[in-house]
């Protein structure tokens, strides 16, 4: 049975890639054909390759084209919707959900890995929260666990439900080593 999730997080660098490497090595040990895609990416390595491209490619049981796992990859590592205006190569929705649907044909699994927060910006009318909704996936949610961090999970879990998604389930990422009340704000 194919199976793909949308991995959403509650800002950017709290540990998207890190949970979906770790989500594609888990359906991968149970024996299921899996693909990470990050359908938009921003920055690059010395190498020409975005670094969250390239650890979910390695973490991922097949190896497709990388027009399909990236769609949208910009040189400079600033936000995605001003390098794309930059670029002249706005981002277009309906190309990710093509890509996205050849991945399906290539695997058992996709977990797709959202850009930013969960309402970041891909251009002047749309956010990552409209690429959910097309692609009609149930939402894993990163929780980056810091101060200030049940604000944000609280009104990221509101923005899912306001559009009909499914949020399937969410992990605690601790960014902040020394967070005081770690555990009270996980059962928070």
């Amino acid at each position: 049975m194919k199976q793909a999730f949308f991995v959403a997080g509650t800002d950017t660098g709290v540990g998207k890639t890190l949970v979906t490497c770790a989500l594609l090595h888990a359906t991968r040990q149970q024996g299921s054909t899996t693909v990470g895609m990050k359908p938009i990416a921003a920055g690059v390595e010395d190498d020409g390759r975005n670094g969250d491209v390239t650890q979910l490619l390695a973490a991922s049981s097949i190896q497709p084209p990388s027009a399909l796992v990236n769609p949208y990859l910009y040189i400079p590592p600033i936000a995605p919707h001003i390098a794309a205006q930059e670029a002249g190569k706005p981002v277009d929705i309906a190309v990710i959900t093509a890509a996205f649907t050849q991945l399906c044909e290539l695997a058992e699994v996709v977990w797709v890995e959202g850009v930013g927060g969960f309402r970041f910006p891909l251009d002047e009318c749309s956010d990552t929260a409209d690429l959910a909704v097309a692609l009609d996936l149930p939402i894993i949610l990163v929780v980056g666990m810091r101060l200030g961090c049940l604000n944000h999970a609280l009104l990221t879990a509101e923005a899912i439900a306001a559009r009909n998604l499914r949020l399937a389930g969410w992990v605690a990422n601790r960014i902040d080593p020394a967070m005081e009340r770690f555990e009270a704000n996980v059962e928070t």
